[in-house]
């Protein structure tokens, strides 16, 4: 089922599509807002309203205080509270009732918001308190050249002019909270609307003032009584309570007082305030994309929305639960672009940090976020997911690390998410530009999506199960199965993954054990690990098969000599010859020692089918030498006094890792060195050098490590080009022909040098081999063979058979024209 992409179905409000929305545009100001200042999204009626959702509280709240200022009757009380979380709309309520009292007739689409019959047509005085511009050390201006100190100050002045302020100067100047029929004065029989906006910012300023909080409540006490008294007055304050009645922001301490404060009033008195909410939680996103989106095509929502479903239910096993539910598909229906885990994650992790605004901070990440996907148009953008939030793009990455106060993750997200521009690729970066070259950036959804879910205050909150990532992630056009590969290969390398057992998938603000252990593999001395390399390569060929001559650098290196028999291995050094991909000739070090002996390396070699040389892949050379700093820096990670400064956990990683790096770097040689040069009259190419090439497959590189001369033994004997003691030996005929022999006899010891010497016969592992061929050859018929007195032809005993230049091996027909065979009779006597 195809899906469009928001693209086609969403057009973002201007300000958003452009970046354009300033810090500003987020913050509403309630005192500017009065006073006529501020930006012009506030300011602006029909521009305020037009960007704002008419949630159930926020008319609920037009229609009660605007029948009260109206005297039409039907409201619920005189007296408003609203009660929400930080950001969650309470500012953004007072400034509508701002508007909505100084009249909106003309202003469209306003009885979306309130019945246009409650709007006042006569004047209302409209005064605000808002705590966060209070000055109570040195005087807020007020005009006229007076100062406030105080609350009363503040709307005396703002109710009457001077001559109210005169009213309550004394109050003002001594920090007392005047009396209700003093306020009630100053209201002048005129509608009054009065607002008041973070008094617990107030109260934190005032807290080392005597007596600073006992005078605001009895302020509030003589406010409210005389707004009750006066017929056409209303009052609203806001309140930052969460669930359960108890505050939980970061002036938790001052709100939770004023709660206190009032539910104690309440008890003792007819003063009950009506508690709203401005925006529900079930309204938020509503609110989200009436402020984001100036148009989305609700006739596309279905088929958009019926897409996901499809998948979720054809994936069900492999996701997280909530993709199972039907009421899912209606939430994203009401949510659409926004994917519901975009909300749930928002409201349910990143809303418990202490620096995030629930509406107001959704709106500035999102508001980014869109930005930046307009930009960039991804094609499977067929709704905003969780991992469309880039913490790579310069402004999101601000309001995370600065706005949110995460700048502990900076290092994980550089290194492992999404670098800047002039760094080198982060980790998720470099999976999807070798892996996913063409396809969705699958390892840095991935990255992102685990990322969003770190975001929370309460440890249990961090992190997300590998169910929840896939049904995050997954959308129409993009494939499960990539996402769960990206995803594996991402835990597999990163830096700062939480590592411990059992953890989810979240971020650390320090390095893992993997960072750790890539940390001290910087710190490993290049000498040290050189040494520590070529003494692995040379247990690793070492053996009994061959004897092994390591890193040899010219003809000089390498004996012209029998020697104890075995066949000579030649290592060359990996960063003095190595192999590519394609090979057309011999190299020239190999050639000059193959054909070379002698310290001038001017005499030639006349043992040259007793050598083989095995040569490292260029592609595979630097594995090797990065499997050798991981050793190296694994063995100090184990040194007790390195163990105690790690997690038990990494204590025991460590430990398991670096007796499994062992084998690891062994593996690592072997898949190095797959390339051997044998003698041959099969030359490489156009080369007039006896030697062939062939090159071990990865597969069988890796089935013995530590045994490499096992795997150049198993390779030569495919090859038909290597005989071991349990191998059938050639045929006496073929041996025969293709030696001097053929003239008719030849020294025993000169018989096995020429498996030595000629690049044509195959390489004998041991003499028994050797002495097994002669044999057969004598018992078929084929040879007869002498030393001193012993005579052994066909049909004899068996004689033991030495190599040595005493020792004759005579063809059978050269035996017999010559009298050796058949053994003469011996004289009648």
């Amino acid at each position: 089922m195809t899906s469009p992409t928001i693209f086609e179905t969403c057009r973002p409000r201007a300000d958003v599509l452009k970046g354009a929305i300033s810090e500003a545009d987020f913050a509403a100001d309630l005192a500017q807002v009065i006073v006529g200042k501020g930006n012009e999204e506030y300011l602006d009626p029909g521009r305020f309203f037009a960007n704002t959702y008419p949630t159930r509280g926020l008319k609920n709240l037009l229609a009660n205080v605007c029948r009260r200022l109206t005297g039409a009757g039907g409201e619920v009380a005189s007296i408003f509270r609203l009660d929400t979380s930080y950001g969650g709309g309470k500012t953004h309520g007072l400034i509508a009732l701002c508007h909505a009292a100084r009249g909106l007739q003309d202003v469209p689409g306003i009885a979306e918001f309130v019945d246009p019959s409650l709007l006042s047509q006569s004047h209302v005085r409209v005064v605000a308190f808002d705590g966060e511009n209070a000055d109570p050390a040195n005087g807020r201006k007020m005009g006229e050249g007076l100062l406030a100190f105080t609350p009363w100050g503040e709307i005396a002045y703002a109710l009457a002019g001077r001559g109210g302020y005169e009213r309550v100067r004394n109050s003002d100047a001594s920090r007392i909270a005047p009396g209700a029929e003093t306020l009630r004065e100053l209201f002048g029989g005129d509608p009054v609307l009065i607002l008041l906006d973070e008094l617990s910012v107030y109260l934190r300023k005032v807290r080392n003032l005597p007596d600073g909080r006992e005078q605001l409540t009895a302020f509030l006490t003589s406010l409210f009584k005389a707004v009750e008294g006066a017929p056409n007055a209303a009052l609203v304050y806001t309140l930052a309570i969460g669930k359960g009645g108890r505050a939980t922001d970061a002036y938790n301490e001052e709100n939770q007082f004023i709660a206190d404060y009032m539910a104690e009033a309440e008890s003792i008195s007819a003063r009950m305030a009506t508690l709203l909410n401005p925006t529900e939680e079930d309204e938020t996103v509503q609110v989200l994309r009436r402020r984001l989106f100036e148009s989305i095509d609700e006739t596309a929502i279905p088929s958009a929305t019926d897409a996901y479903r499809a998948l979720w239910s054809g994936h069900k096993e492999l996701l997280a639960g909530d993709a199972a539910r039907s009421e899912t598909v209606e939430t994203f229906r009401s949510s659409y672009p926004l994917h519901p885990e975009v909300l749930e994650t928002l409201t349910g992790k990143t809303a418990t940090l202490g620096n995030f605004q629930r509406v107001r901070g959704m709106l500035r990440l999102l508001a980014r976020t869109i930005s930046h996907l307009w930009e960039e148009k991804p094609a499977d953008a067929t709704a905003i997911h969780l991992h469309h939030i880039d913490p790579g793009h310069e402004p999101i990455r601000r309001e995370i690390v600065t706005r949110l106060g995460q700048s502990a993750y900076q290092p994980a997200i550089t290194n492992d998410i999404a670098a800047g521009p002039v760094e080198k690729k982060a980790l998720a970066q470099e999976i999807d530009a070798a892996h996913h070259r063409g396809l969705p950036s699958y390892a840095v959804y991935v990255a992102r999506t685990i990322f969003m879910h770190t975001l929370a205050f309460n440890d249990p909150l961090k992190g997300i199960s590998p169910e929840q990532l896939r049904y995050s992630v997954l959308g129409p056009a993009t494939d499960i199965s990539f996402i769960e590969e990206a995803r594996k290969k991402f835990i597999a390398d990163s830096a700062y993954l939480d590592d411990r057992p059992g953890a989810p998938m979240r971020f650390l603000a320090e390095a893992n054990l993997r960072q750790i252990i890539r940390r001290e593999e910087h710190h490993v001395d290049a000498g040290d690990a050189r040494a520590e390399l070529d003494d692995r390569i040379r247990q690793i060929f070492g053996g009994k098969t061959f004897e092994t001559v390591p890193f040899p650098g010219g003809p000089f290196d390498v004996p012209d000599e029998v020697g104890d028999g075995r066949p000579k291995l030649i290592v060359l050094a990996y960063d003095g010859v190595t192999i590519g991909n394609l090979v057309d000739n011999v190299p020239e070090l190999i050639e000059r020692i193959y054909a070379r002996k002698g310290t001038e390396g001017s005499a030639l070699r006349a043992l040259r089918n007793h050598l083989v040389f095995v040569v490292a892949d260029d592609a595979r050379k630097e594995e090797m030498r990065r499997k050798t700093y991981h050793r190296l820096a694994l063995r100090e990670l184990k040194k007790p006094e390195r163990l105690i400064d790690l997690a038990e956990h990494q204590q025991a990683q460590v430990r398991e890792m670096e007796s499994r790096s062992e084998q690891e770097l062994a593996i690592a040689i072997q898949q190095c060195y797959r390339h051997i040069f044998y003698p041959s009259r099969n030359r490489v190419g156009m080369s007039d050098v006896d030697l062939a090439h062939s090159a071990i497959d990865i597969h069988s590189t890796s089935e013995k490590p530590g045994a490499g001369q096992q795997q150049i033994v198993r390779a030569l004997r495919d090859l038909n080009k290597l005989r071991v003691s349990e191998d059938e030996p050639d045929s006496p005929v073929y041996v025969r022909d293709r030696t001097p022999l053929k003239k008719g006899q030849i020294p025993v010891r000169a018989l096995r040098d020429e498996f030595r010497r000629d690049p044509a016969l195959p390489i004998l592992i041991g003499d028994d081999i050797f002495i097994r061929g002669v044999r057969r050859g004598i018992e078929l018929g084929e040879y007869v063979y002498r030393r001193g007195d012993l005579l052994y032809g066909p049909d004899d005993p068996p004689a033991g058979i030495m190599i040595d230049e005493q020792a004759v091996v005579f063809t059978m027909a050269y035996a017999k024209n010559t009298g050796i065979w058949p053994r003469p009779m011996p004289d009648d006597e």
